[in-house]
């Protein structure tokens, strides 16, 4: 969630930022449509400054098998922006005295370790300790059936606590997944309902809501892979399973729409909202803090399936940012910096996505187990459909795109790896980390 920190010193005159910023929101479009052709992303992407939209732009399609193209109504899943919605319910809870923020998780759930110690917000601020549910394997057997409370809990409560709460910060969707159903005990009402009447409705956001079953009749986004030249649809998480930790669907203009009534005032009180932007490690109620170059803005990103999402706001700049992709095999971050980048005006470099081919045998050399004592992971290295692929030990395999004959690089995630086949080592960088791998 960290975007490029380089310092920008505004010198332009007023008249020509605005001709800068006409030209580079041009340039954006531009950009947009490049990643599209590449099939590098598809999805809808949103920029509002001082309040109104200034940028909006679909790509690609809803439903690629019947070539249905997306527009800035499609839904889309949004994955755990859903948890800022999920704080803001719970501080609304708290304004209304029926929640306390110390109040204790034993109150609840008493069979979960550490419930006695664990706070409501040491739940908001993921400081709880407890496990993350769908870091485990076992996640993969269950996450496309329904799922009940009990079972839900169930899942939660056998697994042992991970530290002791409030004592440091990891990320988990058991904690707003607990939250959610904390909140439809204390209103007796369910999640859909209080995100209805509580943030959709008072601010007339009529594309915001919990998502089932996806449905591309009603505009409603699919998810995808691409390979071999075609769009391959992803399967579908069950939204029971991660209720308020990632059930919302919505668009990128009222992501927007919700993020400046918070900032404003119009969803909870101020004091309400400082307690949100309490910051600790990095993450405050359901939001995270976002730099970019000189500034400091707040949000929250998401993944679900193949949907990938981005809601961030600077409150310096009175700029807001949105995007959900629907497919992508590219760096979000880099996307969130260049519409950043945009929104002050600053000119970016286009990418250059011109196709290195590297021989069947030249990829053999490099295929086979890394490892590094300075990287808790063994990386395997290998070739399927005449791509050289890489899969970390315990996760999914992914696509390496050649940059030379023996540069690669994963641009989602921002890794690259070069070889060197006569040592076997493979130096794999990805953000300011740097290893040397060494083949087995």
């Amino acid at each position: 969630m960290i975007l490029k920190k380089l310092f920008f010193v505004a010198t332009a005159s007023i008249s020509c930022m605005t001709f800068s910023q006409n030209a580079n929101k041009q340039k954006l479009m531009d950009y947009l449509d490049s990643l599209s052709v590449h099939h590098k992303v598809m999805g809808s992407f949103a920029i509002a400054e001082n309040g109104q939209p200034t940028f909006l732009k679909t790509t690609g399609f809803s439903d690629a098998a019947k070539q249905q193209k997306a527009n800035i109504n499609t839904q889309y899943r949004i994955g755990s922006i859903s948890k800022t919605f999920t704080a803001v319910l719970i501080m609304k809870a708290v304004e209304e005295k029926k929640l306390s923020l110390d109040a204790k998780l034993s109150t609840w759930y008493p069979e979960i370790e550490n419930a006695d110690k664990i706070t409501l917000e040491n739940l908001l601020q993921h400081r709880s300790g407890i496990h993350n549910l769908t870091d485990e394997q076992e996640y993969w057997t269950y996450n496309t059936t329904v799922q009940t409370e009990q079972s839900l809990v169930s899942i939660i409560k056998k697994y042992k606590s991970d530290f002791s709460p409030g004592t440091k910060y990891e990320y988990s969707n058991s904690n707003y997944i607990l939250l959610t159903f904390i909140l439809e005990k204390i209103y007796k009402k369910t999640y859909a309902q209080l995100l209805k009447s509580k943030i959709t409705n008072p601010l007339k956001l009529t594309l915001t809501e919990v998502g089932g079953k996806i449905d591309p009749s009603k505009n409603q986004a699919l998810s995808y892979t691409y390979s071999n030249g075609s769009y391959q649809p992803w399967q579908e998480t069950d939204m029971s399973i991660p209720v308020g930790a990632g059930n919302i669907i919505s668009t990128p203009t009222e992501l927007l729409k919700f993020i400046i009534a918070l900032e404003n005032g119009k969803l909870i009180n101020k004091t309400s909202l400082s307690g949100m932007k309490k910051i600790i490690d990095g993450y405050g109620y359901g939001i995270a803090q976002v730099p970019f170059e000189q500034y400091s803005g707040y949000g929250h990103n998401g993944g679900i399936d193949q949907f990938r999402s981005v809601l961030y706001y600077f409150p310096e700049l009175k700029v807001a940012i949105s995007f959900i992709t629907n497919q992508s095999d590219y760096n979000n971050n880099e996307i969130s910096i260049k519409m950043m980048e945009t929104s002050i005006g600053k000119d970016f470099k286009m990418p250059n996505f011109k196709e290195v081919s590297v021989a069947a045998e030249t990829l053999k050399k490099y295929e086979g187990l890394y490892k590094t004592e300075d990287f808790p992971l063994d990386i395997k290295i290998f070739q399927k459909e005449g791509k050289l692929m890489g899969q970390a030990t315990g996760q999914g395999a992914f696509p390496l795109e050649a940059a030379s004959e023996s540069e690669f690089k994963f641009e989602m995630a921002g890794i690259k790896m070069k070889f060197n086949a006569e040592k076997g080592t493979m130096d794999f960088s990805q953000g300011a980390n740097n290893f040397t791998f060494k083949k087995q």
